[in-house]
């Protein structure tokens, strides 16, 4: 049997690197990025250090992917064209998460217990990105 893997892959214009530091820091885990430079796909300019291919890989199962959308390519992150969720088994990993991702964010639904969870929360990060965390209910029967 074939297996699949799906794995959030955000676009960004200059700020991929900075992003995929931030979220090491809350979330721990390895950082890889390839630039344009390194690759060969861009000889000098702003550019050539901007992140071609970029992800962080944690341990706990985190895993994101990003990259610099280069500049000959049209880029508008729009309103509300992704989000990215996290789901924790208790309240307390995923308030830590939320007080990383929170610094400098815009909240969206302030961390707390929902109808449908132990704790629900969305907030937009310092780099326009939309999180939505919450805690994976375990209900027997």
């Amino acid at each position: 049997m074939m297996s699949v893997t799906t794995t959030t892959h955000l676009n960004f214009r200059g700020d991929a690197r900075a992003a995929l530091e931030f979220y090491r820091s809350v979330f721990g885990g390895d950082l890889a990025a390839v630039t344009y430079g390194d690759a060969g796909a861009a000889q000098d300019g702003p550019e050539a250090e901007q992140v071609m291919w970029g992800q962080v890989l944690a341990d706990n199962g985190f895993h994101v992917m990003a990259y610099d959308v280069p500049a000959a390519m049209p880029y508008d992150q729009g309103a509300n064209s992704v989000f990215v969720s996290v789901r924790g088994d208790t309240v307390e990993e995923v308030t830590e998460y939320w007080k990383g991702l929170s610094e400098e964010a815009t909240v969206v639904v302030p961390i707390g217990p929902a109808q449908w969870a132990p704790a629900y929360g969305m907030l937009k990060d310092r780099f326009g990105v939309v999180w939505v965390l919450d805690v994976v209910s375990h209900h027997n029967g």
